[in-house]
Order: C-alpha cells, then structure tokens, then sequence
C-alpha cells in the first residue's frame, strides 16, 4: 500500500511522536564514516560536524526525559511506601487482636484435649490389662493341658517302641528259621524258593493306612484297618499258593510248609510296618505338640513383658501430671466488679512510674536493636554458607576436570617422555636392565630344565619298576582266580556254603593291596605327565 509505504519512510511508521520514543531514537551515521579522517573533503566534514551536534542534541534530550522519569519515579515509590506503610499498621493490629483471640481459644481447647487424652488413654490401659490377664489365664490352662498331653504321648511312644522292636524281632527269627527249616531242600531248590520267599504280590494300599493323623482315635478302627488290609494281602497270597508256581521237582508236602512259612513273613512284615507307621505318626504329634508349648511359653513371655509394661505406663501417668498454667503479661485487669481494699495500698508519684516506663522503652528499643543486629548477623551467617558451599563446589568441579585430565588416554611411554628429564638415557638403561633380567632368567631355566629331566629320569625307573611289579602281580591275579575257580567247582560239588574267613581275609587284603599299587602307578603317571609338560 502507498500509504504505509510513504507512512514507514517519512514519519517512522506513526503519526504522533511521544516522548518515550525519543529512548528508541537513533540518528544513522554518514555514509563515509567508514573511510579515514584525511581522505574526506570540506562537504563530508561539514556533514559530520552537523551529524555530532544532532547526536548532542538527541543525548541532551534523552538525558532530560531519563531525568525527568526518575524524578516521577521516585515520587512513586515514595507513595507507595507510604500506603503500604498504613496497610501494614492496620494489618499489624489485626493479626494482634487474632492472636489474642485465638490463643485464648486454643489454651481452653487443650486443656479439654489433655483431659480427653488422660481418660481415654487410662481407660484403654485398663481395657488392655484386662484382655491380658483374660488371655494369660486361657495360654495358661492350654500350656498345663499340653504338658500333660506330652508327657502322655511320651509314655505311650516308649511303650510302643518297645512293641515295636519286638516285631522287628520276630520277622528276622522267621528269616533264620527259614533258612533253618528249609536246609535239606537242594541248592538249586532253595535258591529259587528264597526268591519265592522273598516276592511279594502287588496290592492296593488302602486309604484308611495312610490317613492315621491322630495316633488317639479309635484303637478298634485301626484293627479293623489292619485285619482288613491283611485280608487283602492274604487273599493276593492264594494265588502265589497254587502248585501252578511250585518249583519242578518239589515236594508237595514242602511246598505247604513253604507257602505256610511265607504266609508268617508277611503278616509278621505287615505288621512291622503297620507299627512302624503308627510309631511315626505318634513321634509326628509329639514333635507337633512341643512345637506347640514353646510357642505358648513365649506367647505368656510375651504377655508378662507386655503387663509389666503397662504397670510402667500406668505408674507414669499418675506421677506426671499435665498442669496447664496462663502466664499472663503487661498490665492485669482486674475481672470482680467490686471494690478492691487499699488498706495496704502505697502512693507513688506518677513521674517515678513515668519513669520507670521510659527506663522499661529504652532497655526495649535496645533489645529489638540487638534483635535487629542479630538477624542481620544471621542473614550474612547464611550468605557465607552459601558462597562457602559455593565455592566447594567449584572445588569439586575443579577436582574432577583435573581427574578428567589425568585420566586422559596417554600411554606410559608418552607420560614418561613428558616427566622424566633425560628421556634417551633413561631407555638405554632400562634396556640394559632387560638384557640383565633374561640372561639371569635363561641361566634359571637351563637349571630348572636340568632339574626335571634329571627328576623324570627318576621317575621312569620307578614306572618301569612299579610295572614290573604290576606284571607281577597279574600273574598272581590270574593264579588267583584259577584257583578261585576251582574252589568254586569243589564248592558247587560240595553243596556247602561254609568258607574259610582266614582266606576271605587274606584274598580281601591281596585286592586292597592291588587297588592301591593301582592308585600309586596312576599318580606316579600323572606327575611324570606334569613334569613332560612343564618341560616341554
């Protein structure tokens, strides 16, 4: 558009100048300002010297209108003060009076809080005591019924033990009476019938067996649990009794006898194992029941500590009283519309009582100038923590950028170019000392070299002894076991079973003693291995 176009250039933009514009007012230099002074001609000189005298002038305003704007400023906040001032009056005779109200207030609250407070706490200590004495005299009857429980159960289980080894008993004299009574069958016959002896048929394991949680309940119930389950076992038993798995070449009569004797083993191993799982079950409740009285004496423990406790607090709260006094300032009114007596009354002057109120306003005005003069002694007490942890931080931030420059990725060689003095002199000795150190270390290997050649020599006449040792001992082995052989052939000849223990002995004390030169060739192998490597 023309207009602004033509406003922009001629009048800056707007059509009114204001004062304040004159701060923004800058007046452009002359073109030529930029060439040196003895090179301009009469016409530039006359239009710089015009030049500096509209900068004086624009400067000489500018200083004018900043004076002027001070002047107007200072009136301000001169009147800023002021009001600010009476605000401050008025609001301090306020705050007075709320302070007033609010601590008589706030006196009369506590004192009813405290009261609460000592009635509500009383009462709960004696609702607390009373709980506990409750529950002591209950923790305390349970502690004597389990005691009486244990000592109970204790009998019980060493009567039962006792039962119980006599069981055990009796299986292992049916297993020798077997051995005993079957002696005249043929080996080959008792072989296969100690077989049969031992088998036992796949039966279902009843539930009531396994659930005996409380070894006290019904002693008929378990009885009758035990019949059943041996009913069970014995009717599984009927079908290893048939002369169907009789061994070929037995005696009918036998097998009877067989079949009677198997049928005693295994009631009398049913049995074991039915008091052996009623013994556990009863040392299980036991255990269960001691875990049960100690956690009961460290409950009543627990609870003596806890009424101990509250006679302390109790004791407390009766000696320290809460006394709640109103310490009152200034002058006292008094509250009585009646007529004081003055017969003790003294007359003083007024002006000794001014007086004394001058001396009180002095010695006041010098405490609050001492106030004033500490506060300000602590505003500059903070200002020195500030800079002095100021000026730590600097410290570690001076602290770390010199880490930073002596962590700096420099090699050794670089560091000592950079520190030692006489660099070249410093390399050829320590060149020199290298040289010194692997001679001294070539001369230590040699030695070293001739030590284990000298001890691997050693230890190859001791392998090829310990072989032939070895060799030797094999041949025994194997004159050994031809002669077991044969004794083996004469025993199954025999059909006896009786050996001599001296010999037992003595080819049990040849194997350890075989199994040891074993051991030793092993490890006398494993060094010479260790010592070929270390020489290589």
């Amino acid at each position: 558009n023309e207009r602004l176009r033509a406003l922009n250039d001629m009048m800056g933009g707007v059509l009114e100048v204001k004062k304040e514009d004159i701060l923004k007012m800058d007046i452009p230099p002359p073109p030529f300002i930029s060439k040196p002074e003895h090179v301009w001609n009469d016409e530039e000189k006359k239009i710089f010297e015009e030049h500096e005298k509209k900068v004086k002038q624009l400067n000489e305003e500018k200083g004018k209108y900043r004076r002027a704007l001070e002047n107007e400023l200072k009136k301000l906040e001169d009147s800023i003060q002021e009001t600010t001032q009476n605000f401050d009056e008025i609001v301090c005779k306020l705050s007075e009076k709320k302070v007033k109200l609010e601590m008589v207030i706030y006196q009369e609250e506590l004192k009813i809080v405290n009261l609460i407070y000592a009635l509500l706490l009383d009462e709960e200590l004696d609702v607390r005591e009373t709980g506990l004495h409750n529950f002591l005299t209950k923790k305390k009857k349970e502690k004597v019924k389990t005691a009486r429980t244990i000592q109970t159960t204790k009998n019980k289980i060493e009567a039962y033990i006792d039962t119980y080894e006599h069981a055990i008993g009796e299986e292992k004299k049916l297993e020798c009476d077997f051995t005993k009574e079957f002696a005249d069958v043929p080996a080959n016959l008792f072989d296969e019938l100690f077989q049969l002896y031992k088998h036992r048929p796949k039966t279902p394991m009843t539930a009531t067996l396994l659930d005996t949680a409380n070894p006290y309940g019904d002693c008929l119930v378990s009885a009758e649990d035990y019949k059943d389950a041996l009913a069970l076992l014995m009717k599984a038993m009927d079908e290893l009794d048939s002369p169907e798995h009789m061994p070929n070449g037995l005696d009918l009569s036998v097998w009877k006898q067989f079949c009677l004797a198997r049928r005693n083993k295994m009631e009398s191993e049913e049995l074991v194992k039915w008091k052996a799982l009623t013994l556990t079950e009863m040392q299980a409740f036991l255990q269960r029941r001691m875990n049960d009285n100690k956690k009961i004496e460290s409950e009543i423990e627990a609870i003596f500590q806890e009424l101990t406790w509250l006679q302390e607090e109790k004791v407390k709260l009766q000696l320290n009283l809460t006394v709640q006094f109103l310490l009152k300032q200034g002058q006292v009114e008094l509250e009585s519309t009646e007529i004081p007596d003055y017969t003790d009354a003294i007359l003083i002057n007024k002006s000794v009582i001014e007086e004394l109120n001058c001396s009180i306003m002095a010695q006041g005005e010098k405490k609050i100038a001492s106030m004033v003069e500490c506060k300000d002694f602590s505003k500059r007490i903070f200002q020195l923590e500030w800079e002095h942890k100021k000026m730590r931080m600097q410290i570690e931030d001076l602290k770390q950028k010199a880490q930073d420059i002596v962590t700096l990725p420099i090699s050794k060689d670089r560091q000592l170019f950079l520190t030692v003095l006489n660099y070249d002199s410093h390399i050829a000795h320590h060149i020199s000392m290298m040289k010194q150190t692997l001679s001294v270390l070539d001369e230590l290997h040699k030695k070293n070299v001739k030590n284990r050649q000298k001890r691997i020599k050693e230890l190859e006449k001791c392998i090829s002894l310990e072989e032939q040792a070895n060799y030797e001992l094999s041949r025994e082995l194997k004159e050994m076991l031809i002669s077991v052989s044969e004794r083996r052939r004469i025993f199954e000849a025999a059909n006896t079973r009786h050996v001599s223990e001296k010999m037992t002995k003595q080819r049990y004390r040849e194997i350890l003693k075989r199994k040891h030169l074993r051991g030793l060739v092993k490890e006398q192998e494993e060094q010479f291995e260790i010592l070929q490597a270390e020489v290589e």
